[in-house]
């Protein structure tokens, strides 16, 4: 499978690299940064500190979607909108990491699915998509006398809050209590907020150091609190998630999935 990847000379883009290159099934096909990044024309083996790969690091994304099976995008969401058309263009399964996006950015990538694969998840972790199926069952068991907080912290060059996996938690514990996340969501108190509604889902966000991601739901009922966690310590678990899901999405037919889909829950 040739994948390939945007923003490839980032943090993640780095850990994607390394995590191809490890892949049996899997090859390099390609890396992309914005016009002018300094590592324009850089191997993207040698970027990462390893032997050449014979790729090297270019600022063209439409040549990416054109040489690739699977192209990983951990961008930004103006990017991912981009990204996603050049998907559909040209047929090229697109596992999208980015979080944050708008109305009108989500609107894009609904439509590339209708051209081809798309895998979207706020989360590639493993762990975490265990976390979540964990969250809507206890939501589904606990009546709504228990109040659901959901909790993140993350280092502090992150942009968006609450992080998309703590937003994908809040809708795992609605869809336990089928409820509309968006009808129960208090993302943010300040001053005299007044007691809190039976059934609100509350968010907590915290930012700081070089924390990779810390997530828990706590569900606090009278007499007892139950505490669900996960805390990544590499963004490893990530990267190896994301390469799995392309290997899934390059065989697959178009539509929008998720890493439900791609992990058989």
């Amino acid at each position: 499978m040739k994948i390939a990847i945007v923003g490839a000379a980032g943090r993640m883009g780095r850990m994607l690299i390394a995590a191809v290159q490890a892949a049996k099934d899997a090859e390099l096909a390609g890396g992309t940064e914005a016009a002018g990044h300094p590592g324009i024309g850089r191997d993207l083996g040698e970027l990462i500190g390893g032997e050449s790969a014979g790729v090297a690091l270019s600022s063209d994304p439409r040549a990416l979607f054109e040489v690739a099976d699977v192209v990983i995008d951990f961008t930004v969401p103006t990017a991912t909108a981009v990204h996603a058309g050049l998907a559909a263009e040209h047929g090229t399964a697109l596992i999208i990491g980015t979080t944050g996006l708008d109305a009108a950015q989500q609107g894009a990538v609904n439509g590339a699915a209708e051209k081809t694969v798309i895998v979207q998840a706020a989360n590639y972790s493993v762990g975490v998509n265990v976390l979540l199926g964990l969250v809507e069952k206890a939501a589904q068991i606990l009546p709504d006398i228990y109040d659901i907080e959901v909790l993140e912290m993350h280092h502090h060059h992150k942009v968006d809050a609450p992080s998309g996996t703590a937003l994908s938690l809040g809708l795992a514990a609605a869809a336990g209590r089928d409820v509309q996340l968006d009808d129960v969501a208090c993302k943010a108190r300040d001053g005299i907020v007044g007691a809190r509604p039976r059934g609100e889902i509350g968010f907590a966000t915290l930012r700081g150091g070089d924390v990779v991601g810390d997530h828990t739901v706590m569900f606090a009922g009278p007499g007892e609190r139950v505490e669900i966690t996960h805390k990544a310590s590499s963004r490893e678990v990530f990267a190896g998630g994301a390469v799995r899901a392309a290997l899934w999405a390059g065989t697959g037919k178009p539509g929008l999935y998720s890493m439900k889909d791609v992990l058989g829950f």
